[in-house]
């Protein structure tokens, strides 16, 4: 009681209206408690809406990348399953980085059918890929399919075809550039990322296959070797082309040549991928007329891998007419006798043996040889 008279004396003379201050004071409390929720849901319905808003008008990014990442926590088909589209945003630099990822376990936990991948370097169109169809058709699985052309072309593929949405992202090549070797490059960096992918060949649109799928994938894989040429060659168009700006990382000792058309194996491809040493020595130093494209892999590998090497390419081509390009073979060249001199008049190694199987690939052949190419096709190739 005396209590209640010092607050009442302190605080006002009049009892009443102190004792109606007090009841204003305690109506007062809810409100603001009320205010402050009122609030908080307004804010929460702000941004629900602001949400909504970007799902619907911008896309479905947000959700899909917080589902993948719940996706890769949850099973490794996630992280072995090849990207589900070609077309991505990696810049030359993310793609070989991400590419040369390689798993320190040499045993893979999961059953893997090894693949062939055909790198096809082009301009645009491929001319003889009613050919490749016919030669693809029933080994599903056992292969793999990249296109490199020019950035402005596009495709027109129906989406029955093997080819269809096969293109990579690509940029501008030169012929003798160190944008040919980029464009290599990047064709090997977005066969990588299918893990599957076990070797992988480099093709242009005038390459025909000489053989069925089944004896160039066994001979592919049986073999202990990658086929690159790489040949040491005096004179102007071989030794003649190397500039002393390369050592000390190459010397005139270690300078090869080679054919355009390789087959490496997957620990070759990565080692082309991530190379930084080299790079930049070719080039700066190897310009027209030094080709850089027939230099820069066989010396960079020669030097790292000579034995994983069989020095020797498995696509023919004729050089014999002479000058800048190899011959170029139309609806004329087209017989069995033809063909026959290509598959069987040539002796080389293979594992160590001597045997006259030496290619599995031939250029150039023009469009107009296609429909001789297709009608005899059982004949001449098995397939």
């Amino acid at each position: 009681m005396q209590l209640r008279l010092v607050t009442i004396d302190e605080g006002s003379k009049d009892p009443t209206s102190n004792s109606v201050r007090i009841m204003n004071q305690s109506r007062g409390l809810p409100m603001r408690l009320l205010g402050f929720f009122l609030l908080f849901l307004a804010i929460g319905v702000g941004f629900s809406i602001i949400n909504m808003f970007k799902i619907r008008y911008l896309g479905t990014n947000i959700v899909q990348g917080i589902q993948s990442c719940f996706r890769e926590a949850d099973s490794l088909k996630d992280w072995i399953e090849p990207p589900s589209t070609y077309m991505h945003t990696l810049d030359d630099g993310e793609l070989f980085w991400r590419a040369s990822f390689v798993p320190q376990i040499k045993e893979y936990p999961f059953k893997r059918s090894r693949k062939i991948a055909f790198m096809f370097l082009t301009r645009g169109p491929l001319p003889l890929s009613p050919l490749w169809e016919k030669f693809f058709r029933g080994n599903e699985g056992y292969y793999s399919i990249y296109v490199h052309t020019m950035p402005s072309y596009r495709a027109n593929f129906s989406t029955t075809s093997v080819f269809y949405q096969k293109q990579v992202p690509s940029q501008v090549v030169e012929w003798g550039m160190m944008s040919m070797c980029d464009a290599e490059r990047r064709l090997l960096a977005n066969a990588l990322l299918d893990i599957s992918n076990e070797w992988f060949v480099l093709l242009s649109e005038a390459c025909i296959p000489l053989q069925n799928f089944k004896i160039i994938y066994r001979y592919i894989a049986r073999s202990r070797f990658s086929f690159m040429g790489a040949f040491d060659e005096p004179g102007p168009y071989g030794r003649g082309r190397y500039d002393e700006n390369m050592l000390p990382e190459v010397s005139i000792d270690q300078w090869r040549k080679g054919s355009q058309w390789f087959e490496a194996n997957r620990q070759l491809a990565i080692d082309i991928i991530k190379d930084l040493k080299y790079y930049p020595k070719f080039e700066q130093f190897c310009k027209p007329a030094c080709y850089v494209d027939e230099h820069y892999f066989p010396t960079m590998l020669t030097i790292q891998s000579p034995h994983l090497l069989a020095n020797r390419t498995l696509t023919y081509v004729d050089w014999s007419r002479g000058g800048a390009h190899p011959a170029t073979f139309g609806k004329n060249d087209i017989t069995a006798d033809f063909f026959r001199k290509i598959q069987q008049d040539h002796t080389c190694v293979y594992n160590n043996q001597p045997t006259s199987v030496c290619y599995l690939f031939a250029r150039k052949f023009a469009p107009n040889a296609l429909d001789l190419l297709l009608r005899n096709s059982t004949q001449f190739f098995g397939y």
